[in-house]
């Protein structure tokens, strides 16, 4: 077995290696750029060692720098996890030219299936059957547009080099196809610096269905059931659960045939996922399934397909990689219940899925146990950085059947809580509260589909929401008030006390709040300190109520309004608060009487950059007409492009950056003078 073992990965996967890792007995051994210095996984490992800068290019993309770290650590083997080199056949051939365990599969399956084209060639030679498209070498974008037209639009241009939904664009017309393949070489270069592309029939309405396969050195190859994995956005995965609902079991046989087919055409060895588009009838589709691709590594969502078979993956690929058989044969892996696993991303879903970075000021989850697993790499006070993917953790939650692990997600995502940026929670309730959901009714633009519903226009606050925020605001600042006055020379003092005293009566306290919708009126709560502790509250609608509170051991609040007993997470940052009712994050700023002039950044014909990024294309000049949403520029950030867009009709007056720009986070990137209304 594996003594010593080196985890080329950071974040929650690194974290979860290290996990199995401790409990087999084996010495792990962390790396780390400047970004991840102070990182969890860093503190989990036996030992740490960095390798470079923040940029993934500068650091765990930098194989010599690995390679180096395992040498000084005396590690016997590199697990990569996923992303970064995991699936770089360089890098495993590197791995064993310097006597390391690449703990994945042989280069030259990774080299099989690197290249989609290449891939699905070889799937057509073993009977696995393909979607109708076209996997040429030629790169023509005239070729590329006559075989979009054989094939019939819609078609889906796809990055051949890549995954994860970069690179990755619909056409549905020959009009916008030139466009659409232009803008997914640009990703596809960017994200995997090889712009190949190949183009498939866009189905109707197919259901993303996944094959976990794993086979050892000694010519043993079973698959560990489905996972479904439809519910996307930006062809990324959102929502994976297993097994896949409604599938019957000859279909399931036949497809985990065919998966083992894939490995065994390859010399697989490792884990792998061979993922597939199933057309369902249900959906006015053809009843079959086709090979989309295989994935050479551990798959983001293995959690569900540990939690259903009661399998550590983890471990199965330590001991493969070691050189030992299979733990288990086909006959002897089954199925109990039903695992469903959400991505908490931090990203606005009400700003087109935007990625969000900053510090995670509040970070609550629920309680791990035996139906709820939580996987993440970050802590509370952590950074989201603007280099690496903006994922927090996964959600994981298994019970007998799909309703009741439907009802697990819900309470589970009920008790999560994150404050100093915006995440995807509410999304997620969303998702797992809808009508079509509950029903099993997915495929992969379940979400175009629902969007209107998944997606409200953000709610007002209510006067339980104001009247939490005003106690805790008063709370923390008698607090603050009774820890200055205890440094000063009379901490007894009247002058030193925050409740409101005046030499003759009590005044009430204006507290201003705004919780950043569009065009939202300002919210004024009055509060008046009692004589007995309390406080009478006066809310924006005029109700009346009389109300106190306490900060409780876990820094939750907890009050009495109106003779009700409310409870909320609670997180403050100056003038910025977080509170967290069961299902719902609210984002309020205190407004200071005395700040006047603050402009709204993003206003006024004033494009600004939502993010730090880079320029990679200018659609406009000075003097040119723009009408509301149309694209001015674009930008590349976190491996995706994001197209700016004019908030309404008017004209071009000023460009500030051109392409190959790096901009600042708020950077004012186009000056559009409105139309006169």
């Amino acid at each position: 077995m594996i003594d010593t073992l080196l985890i080329a990965n950071r974040g929650e996967i690194a974290c979860r290696i290290i996990r199995t890792a401790r409990r087999l007995g084996i010495r792990t051994v962390a790396v780390y750029s400047d970004a991840d210095a102070g990182a969890l996984h860093v503190a989990l490992a036996d030992e740490a060692l960095r390798i470079g800068a923040a940029p993934a290019r500068d650091s765990y993309l930098r194989m010599d720098a690995i390679l180096d770290a395992a040498a000084r650590t005396g590690a016997q083997a590199i697990h990569p996890g996923y992303g970064f080199l995991s699936e770089n056949a360089g890098f495993a051939e590197a791995c064993a030219a310097a006597g390391l365990i690449f703990v994945g599969p042989p280069a030259s399956a990774i080299r099989a299936m690197g290249g989609k084209s290449e891939a699905k060639a070889l799937m057509e030679t073993a009977g696995v059957p393909l979607v109708p498209g076209y996997h040429g070498e030629e790169q023509n974008s005239g070729v590329l547009a006559a075989e979009a037209a054989r094939i019939g639009f819609p078609v889906l241009i796809k990055a051949s080099a890549g995954g994860g939904g970069k690179g990755m664009k619909v056409a549905t017309s020959a009009e916008d196809f030139h466009e659409q393949l232009a803008s997914a070489k640009r990703e596809a270069q960017a994200a995997f610096g090889n712009d190949r592309v190949l183009i498939e029939k866009y189905l109707g309405r197919p259901r993303h269905v996944e094959i976990q396969v794993f086979a050892d050195s000694h010519g043993n190859c079973v698959y560990l059931f489905e996972r479904d994995c439809s519910i996307q956005r930006r062809h990324q995965k959102v929502v994976e659960e297993a097994p896949a609902p409604n599938l019957p079991l000859e279909l399931r046989q036949e497809m985990g045939a065919a998966a083992v087919a894939a490995a065994k055409a390859i010399g697989y060895v490792g884990a792998g996922t061979v993922e597939f588009l199933l057309d369902p009838v249900e959906t006015g589709g053809d009843g079959r399934f086709y090979f989309m691709e295989m994935n050479t590594r551990l798959q983001v969502e293995h959690p569900v397909t540990e939690y259903i078979t009661g399998q550590d993956l983890v471990e199965w690929q330590l001991r493969v990689a070691a050189g030992g058989a299979l733990p288990l044969n086909q006959d002897q892996l089954a199925v109990t219940g039903h695992a469903i696993e959400v991505r908490l991303y931090a990203e606005d879903p009400d700003k087109g899925f935007l990625p969000q970075t900053g510090t995670l000021s509040h970070l609550r989850f629920p309680e791990a146990g035996s139906h709820v697993r939580v996987d993440t790499g970050v802590r509370q006070g952590d950074a989201i950085s603007i280099h690496y993917d903006p994922m927090i953790a996964k959600l994981i939650v298994w019970d007998v059947d799909r309703p009741a692990a439907v009802r697990r997600l819900r309470q589970a995502l009920a008790g999560t809580e994150v404050g100093g940026l915006a995440a995807n929670i509410p999304f997620l309730a969303s998702i797992a509260g809808h009508p079509a959901f509950l029903a099993a009714d997915l495929d992969t633009r379940f979400i175009e589909r629902y969007q209107a519903g998944l997606l409200p226009a953000p709610a007002a606050p209510d006067d339980d929401v104001l009247a939490l925020a005003a106690l805790g605001v008063l709370l923390e600042r008698e607090a603050e008030t009774a820890a200055a006055a205890a440094r000063t020379n009379d901490p007894w003092s009247p002058w030193a006390m925050a409740d409101s005293w005046r030499l003759n009566d009590a005044v009430a306290e204006i507290l201003t709040f705004t919780d950043g919708r569009e065009g939202a009126e300002p919210q004024e709560v009055r509060a008046r300190r009692r004589r007995d502790g309390g406080f009478d509250i006066t809310l924006p609608s005029g109700q009346e109520l009389a109300g106190n509170a306490r900060f409780a051991a876990d820094g939750r609040l907890v009050a009495e309004v109106g003779g009700r007993r409310l409870t909320a997470g609670w997180s403050r940052r100056a003038r910025e608060l977080d509170l967290f009712r069961p299902g719902r994050h609210h984002r309020l700023t205190l407004i200071d009487p005395l700040d006047v002039g603050v402009v709204d950044a993003g206003g006024g014909g004033r494009l600004v950059a939502p993010m730090p990024g880079k320029v990679i294309a200018v659609l406009v000049a000075a003097g040119d007409r723009v009408e509301k949403g149309q694209g001015l520029v674009v930008l590349e950030a976190m491996k995706m492009e994001h197209t700016i867009k004019a908030q309404g009709p008017g004209t071009v007056e000023a460009v500030r950056y051109t392409v190959g720009d790096q901009v600042p986070d708020g950077a004012e990137l186009i000056i559009v003078k409105g139309d006169e209304a």
